[in-house]
């Protein structure tokens, strides 16, 4: 279609297009906010099976969450980049001669510091002792080391000798494999060779009349450099500038950091700095000559060709980068934290997504601190705190619950408690709230939603609801929180001998018993519930306390002392409903003496059972609900505890260890309707 000169028609066939890529501007301002759910979930594992919580904290750290990538995982693409770089450049073969020159000329000149025995060479024995890892920085830094070895000598300056070939590839075609084995009488021709051709440009630059006839001379005399054979000057220059440039746009790739490594190897190559210096020259001539040459292309060069020194040299700094940034993500040594670890370097070798997976996990660990999840004690030592043990709760109540089967048809309740008695609270609905609304927040919540939508926005206001209704949206809705107003004394005692540890029964133990504790001080408040951990003695602990118990070797179970504790606990709620639950996998081995000294028999003593089986049957006087919940089916077990539950007139339960929370929680819930 022919343009009109008004443009419309170009104004009727214009289409407009949107163009999607990946945000490149920092962290992603739509990533939600931090969940630390997932962290807390993992640290609580590490935590019940008995690590500390600053150690559980670095667990999580190296294991990552779900949806974010942990240190391990960064660790283990660095080393996989490192082999791809070594295996797809075919760098391997440089890098290996390197470092075997470089180990022979170290070994060489240990031997020569053995023989010696002066204080000097003790010096320098520690000096090669704390040589960096990396064989770049390592040569670089035995550039200035003074050699008492005359083989170590040799083998040094063969990697010099190496470096150099490799430094002038950079600029002329096999110039590497033709300077291979090459005498100093050689080098020195080299050094000459760019003497002369930097004064052809020069002459080339200052447009001499005679520049064909020194391009002639220049040629027969140093021909065998050049295997393209240019025809003329302008062919050379050509030639020239192409590899010139295509070397400045590898510099230029490299980070200030790289480049100046890049310098100081590049200004060891045959020993002398006489050749950088003429290089220099040759890079200010080319440019003059090849302005238009692309000088300042920033490109990383990548390829199945093997790479040296002179084209690979950023191939080799990232190794050495690589190599540094898997010791900084290993945070194996002592004193390591998360801001040891270079972001820019991780982004710029393993890319984005790795730089955002770091600082989520810098962002967890700090929130973790910030938000109250850890705190110190007064001994300094870092435990969970009452929230973090809140939030590991009601995740392990979330586990159990979900873990439970239900009837058919029967559909998740949110009430608090079961008379449905309100608590003078609301909540927003959710499906499946059969709970009465609450008019005045609901009200109340659509006439705010309805001003903050009519105000003004960016500046701009917007219409007004031309009718002034109020129109309600299921978001708006609120219903009244209820709860159940009997109240209960519960008492939970749990078995913490050393056979809980060894059969595996210690993790799943403790999530019971810290979901219980959630779930009565969150939806069952009138509920005086305590926790007792009986082994050799008995103790009561608090839910932390519980959580941080590592497991000892310790002989005995002594449920006749938790027994007498549980008791004293009832008696304090003389109003409330007395329940009694027992967490075990052992029969009866200890009892407490009136002293107070714990005596332990094996196999069970008829003192020890007839002390146990007597505070049963005072619980049984009590009116009290007793469940023993039996780990393991030893039949010697099973007949000892169902005649302990017969005596409080009680039941038993046998769940496994995957039912144990699930069997705890629905017995609760059970007994409190009795």
């Amino acid at each position: 279609m022919a343009d009109t000169p008004s443009g419309r028609g170009r104004d009727r066939t214009r289409t407009n297009r949107t163009r999607y890529a990946r945000y490149s501007g920092g962290p992603d301002p739509l990533t939600p906010p931090l969940d630390l759910r997932d962290a807390l979930d993992a640290i609580g594992r590490e935590v019940l099976e008995g690590s500390s919580p600053r150690r559980a904290m670095r667990e999580m750290l190296r294991r990552g969450t779900d949806g974010t990538t942990g240190l391990d995982e960064l660790a283990r693409q660095a080393a996989r980049r490192r082999r791809e770089l070594l295996e797809r450049n075919n760098l391997g073969g440089t890098l290996e001669k390197v470092r075997e020159l470089l180990d022979r000329a170290v070994l060489e000149e240990r031997k020569q510091l053995a023989r010696d025995l002066d204080d000097n060479a003790r010096f320098a024995e520690m000096q090669l002792e704390q040589l960096p890892p990396s064989t770049a920085a390592a040569v670089s830094e035995l550039s200035s080391y003074q050699w008492r070895s005359d083989a170590a000598r040799r083998d040094y300056e063969q990697i010099r000798d190496l470096l150099g070939r490799e430094v002038l590839d950079q600029r002329f075609t096999g110039m590497k494999k033709a300077l291979e084995g090459a005498t100093d009488a050689d080098r020195e021709r080299v050094v000459e060779m760019m003497r002369d051709l930097n004064a052809l440009l020069e002459a080339h630059g200052r447009g001499e009349p005679d520049v064909d006839r020194q391009f002639s001379d220049f040629m027969r005399k140093h021909g065998q450099f050049f295997p393209e054979r240019p025809k003329n000057i302008e062919e050379l220059i050509d030639a020239l500038a192409e590899r010139a440039s295509a070397a400045a746009r590898l510099r230029n790739s490299l980070t200030d950091e790289q480049r100046a490594e890049l310098d100081a190897l590049a200004a060891q190559a045959f020993g002398t700095p006489d050749l950088m210096g003429e290089l220099d020259r040759l890079d200010a001539a080319l440019r003059e000559a090849r302005p238009e040459a692309d000088w300042d292309g920033s490109r990383t060069f990548r390829g199945e060709q093997g790479l040296g020194l002179g084209d690979g040299t950023g191939a080799l700094q990232d190794i050495a980068e690589l190599e540094r940034l898997g010791e900084q993500l290993a945070q194996q040594y002592p004193g390591a934290q998360l801001d040891d670890i270079d972001a820019e370097g991780l982004i710029r070798q393993l890319g984005e997504e790795a730089g955002v997976s770091l600082r989520t996990l810098s962002d967890l660990e700090r929130a973790l601190q910030q938000q109250g999840y850890l705190d110190r004690g007064a001994d300094g030592q870092w435990r969970l705190s009452p929230k973090a043990m809140r939030v590991l709760g009601q995740a392990m109540l979330r586990d159990i619950v979900g873990g439970t089967d239900q009837r058919p048809g029967a559909r998740d309740t949110r009430l608090t408690g079961g008379t449905g008695e309100p608590t003078g609270a609301s909540r927003p609905w959710e499906f499946g709230d059969t709970e009465p609304w609450d008019v005045t927040r609901t009200i109340t919540n659509a006439v705010l939603r309805t001003s903050i939508d009519a105000g003004p926005r960016n500046g701009a206001d917007r219409v007004r609801p031309v009718d002034g209704r109020i129109r309600l949206q299921v978001s708006d809705v609120e219903v009244v929180e209820t709860e159940i107003r009997t109240r209960a004394a519960v008492a939970l005692l749990v078995d913490t001998s050393f056979s809980m540890v060894m059969e595996g029964r210690w993790v799943p133990m403790k999530r019971t018993a810290l979901a219980l504790n959630h779930l009565v001080s969150t939806r069952f408040r009138g509920d005086a519930l305590q926790l007792i951990g009986f082994g050799r003695t008995a103790q009561v602990l608090t839910a932390p306390e519980l959580a941080g118990l590592d497991g000892v070797w310790d002989q005995g179970t002594n449920l006749h002392h938790a027994l007498l504790l549980a008791a004293r606990h009832l008696r304090r709620f003389p109003g409330a409903q007395p329940v009694v639950m027992i967490v075990t996998d052992g029969e009866p081995t200890a009892h407490l003496e009136p002293d107070g000294h714990a005596y332990f028999g094996y196999p069970t003593t008829e003192r020890t059972y007839a002390l146990t089986v007597g505070e049963l049957e005072a619980m049984a006087r009590m009116n009290a609900h007793v469940t023993i919940f039996r780990l393991g089916d030893h039949p010697v077990l099973a007949r000892i505890v169902d005649d302990m539950a017969r005596r409080a007139h009680g039941r038993v339960v046998a769940p496994d260890l995957d039912g144990l929370g699930a069997a705890v929680v629905a017995d609760y819930l059970t007994s409190r309707r009795r």
